[in-house]
């Protein structure tokens, strides 16, 4: 068995840095000085932003515990014993005072998905933090600055892959809205508590490709395939699929009058899995790709990466609809319905036309003015190859897996180009952690982005927020097992 452990090596690195001592790398090893998340500056940085002089405080504790996915029974983590965790809205500007208490039977901690926030309240263990031991409670306290939809979850081995996650709902006041209802939907594959934890399946996977005979499928495309994904759709097939943590044969209900205007914020917390997601009778505008504004863009569905975030908003028609995923390339699917009227609920099974019609792709969405980054020559390039594969499960950004000692340098002010090659057979959602991009010179404002076989993608960011940051796979095996790096500000 590979005994590659992402936790032991960011341990490490958090001693190191602790000692003044962690060096940083670009293409020559030399030793550079790193805005640590201790720094003055990361304060400074938190100084500037925009606050509205709320607080808005959340307590939370993590723990074991049984969970009813709308029949099977399972026992898993979460936070307070509900799936998902209770949906946390703030204002743009409120200060989120959230006091995490660990009951779990490990270490764990809180990744603040999406959200531009100081570095030392990122929640990446070993990085930005100490790991948050059994029975220790750690308070995370930052101005959540940037309205958008966002969600947490821990960046403690496969603990996402369990059920610790929420959505959390940054509010723009100065929004026209212009809709009736505000839905959050969850989107999740499930493992844990149905025989194998994730921590079982990572084992296996560890392995590689000639010990997976038994597990969830043939070894031969045992995630499934899909031409829109470029191949392999992932390296699992779950046991069910989840929309705010119910399976199809009882699912979670949306309830409105005929005519309303309804925004949906769709959130994708699997760990495998992308979603091809639409309504059955509607069709979709997409307003916001993870929390930022687009130009709208009509559509009749919706492909998902893990990690990734789409609001849209539509006018309800008079009836009974499904709010179908369908698990990219996995021959299964997740189920809502809208109920707007009388009639009779489509059976769990339905897959509408939808899914089948116009797909709004990336090149597609053209950010909002108000968003788009001014013109400008990059200061600092940086070009990241995806490698590995599943034979070896040796997944890596640069043909290695995450080294704590090397840095993907940058200094605060400069234009920072990504170069996103991936060399490999399957596609990887990336994401950046206290930042957001701009794909190509004018493509959407985004956070997580999926990269097919054989594909490069460039984004674009300003370093305006200090500190040292993730990037990696959101996929959780393939994070757990290597495809990571660290932006690293410098002085």
């Amino acid at each position: 068995m590979n005994t590659f452990d992402r936790r032991s090596i960011l341990r490490a690195g958090l001693l190191a840095a602790g000692a003044g001592v962690l060096s940083a790398c670009t293409a020559s090893p030399s030793t550079a000085n790193l805005v640590l998340p201790s720094d003055p500056r990361v304060a400074e940085a938190e100084a500037r932003r925009h606050t509205s002089g709320q607080v808005r405080t959340v307590r939370l504790t993590a723990r074991p515990g049984p969970v009813d996915l709308g029949g099977p029974q399972v026992s898993t983590w979460t936070y307070d014993g509900v799936l998902p965790g209770k949906e946390i809205r703030v204002r743009a500007g409120d200060t989120i005072h959230a006091e995490l208490t660990n009951r779990l039977p490990a270490e764990t901690s809180v990744h603040w998905h999406g959200l531009a926030l100081r570095n030392d309240m990122d929640g990446a263990p070993g990085l930005t933090q100490q790991a948050i031991g059994t029975g220790a409670s750690f308070t995370y306290r930052f101005v959540a600055e940037q309205p958008g939809t966002y969600w947490f979850h821990p960046h403690s081995g496969t603990q996402l892959d369990r059920g610790l996650y929420v959505p959390l709902i940054v509010e723009d006041p100065h929004e026209p809205g212009g809709y009736d209802h505000d839905w959050v939907v969850v989107l999740d594959d499930w493992i844990d508590g149905t025989g194998q934890t994730p921590d079982d399946v990572l084992a296996t996977l560890r392995q590689g490709m000639g010990s997976m005979g038994g597990m969830m499928g043939s070894p031969s495309g045992m995630g499934g395939s899909s031409p829109l994904l470029g191949g392999d759709a992932g390296d699992l097939r779950y046991p069910h699929y989840l929309i705010n943590g119910r399976v199809p044969a009882a699912p979670a209900t949306f309830t409105a009058r005929p005519g309303q205007r309804a925004r949906i914020r769709i959130i994708n917390a699997g760990s495998d899995t992308a979603f091809r997601v639409a309504l059955g009778g509607h069709r979709l505008r997409v307003t916001h790709t993870d929390g930022y504004p687009v130009q709208p863009a009509e559509t009749d569905t919706l492909l998902i990466a893990m990690g990734e975030r789409y609001d849209v908003t539509t006018t309800l028609d008079d009836g009974v609809f499904p709010l179908v995923a369908l698990a990219e390339g996995k021959n299964a699917t997740a189920l809502a319905l809208v109920r707007t009227g009388a009639g009779t609920p489509p059976p769990a099974t339905i897959r509408p036309a939808e899914l089948d019609r116009d797909r709004v792709t990336y090149d597609r969405l053209v950010p909002a003015d108000e968003v788009r980054l001014p013109a400008k020559s990059p200061d600092v390039t940086h070009t990241l190859d995806l490698t590995g594969g599943m034979m070896n499960y040796d997944w890596g950004i640069n043909g290695q897996p995450l080294d704590m000692g090397r840095r993907l340098l940058v200094q605060q002010g400069q234009r920072v180009r990504f170069v996103l090659r991936n060399r490999t057979m399957m596609w990887h959602p990336i994401h950046v952690h206290g930042h957001t991009f701009q794909l190509g010179d004018s493509g959407p404002r985004k956070d997580t982005v999926a990269v097919l076989p054989g594909q490069t993608v460039t984004g674009n960011l300003d370093a305006s927020n200090p500190g040292q940051w993730m990037i990696h796979c959101h996929n959780t095996y393939h994070a757990e097992t290597g495809m990571a790096a660290i932006l690293g500000y410098q002085t």
